[in-house]
């Protein structure tokens, strides 16, 4: 379904996310791999505590990582019985097609089961995805970010996010990575320590 702007959920209650896709990501993305399983954990528990503070509506932007990641948790919890919702920002309409395998399934599985779907642009142009993270960002009151390098789209989507005064959630990749690589293990980690 698309929708009009006021027909979004109120600003100030939702959550929207970006992050690197995979092969930006430690381990290149690798759900096999000891710091991505802890990564996922970390939104997990990033959508959690949103909930705990009054966000009911989550904005996924359904670029492959991060924002697939996103979608499936917050699917998750909906399937649960939490009062949640989930709004799908397609960046234009034929995004999605090259996705293979298992983020093809996501995708579309996310799409069958948003509460809302909205195409932010008709087709592929050199500043859709930007448009898509500025679409969500001036419709959310936070964002939840994981980032390993700032010089990208996600880097770009924090400064935006933080010039327009919304709370900022950034989950640190890169250090996540170099703090399990140094003790060999994520057993004695701090979660909260990787999130500012």
């Amino acid at each position: 379904m698309t929708f009009q702007a006021s027909d979004l959920p109120d600003k100030s209650r939702t959550v929207c996310f970006s992050g690197h896709r995979p092969e930006k990501l430690p381990s290149r993305g690798d759900d096999r791999s000891q710091v991505i399983r802890v990564l996922k954990s970390i939104l997990y528990k990033a959508v959690l505590d949103s909930m705990g503070e009054g966000y009911n509506c989550f904005i996924t932007g359904l670029a492959r990582g991060v924002d697939l990641w996103a979608g499936e948790i917050v699917l998750e919890l909906k399937a649960q019985g939490e009062d949640i919702k989930l709004v799908a920002a397609v960046p234009y309409k034929e995004h999605g097609k090259s996705f293979r395998n298992d983020e093809k399934f996501t995708f579309g599985n996310i799409l069958l089961k948003a509460d809302e779907v909205v195409y932010v642009s008709e087709a592929y142009s050199k500043g859709c995805m930007q448009r898509r993270n500025e679409y969500m960002v001036d419709r959310s009151g936070k964002l939840i970010a994981v980032v390993s390098d700032y010089r990208s789209g996600t880097g770009a989507t924090i400064r935006y996010a933080q010039q327009k005064g919304i709370v900022t959630r950034i989950i640190d990749a890169g250090k996540l990575d170099e703090q399990i690589a140094s003790i060999g293990s994520a057993e004695n980690i701090n979660y909260g320590s990787f999130i500012t």
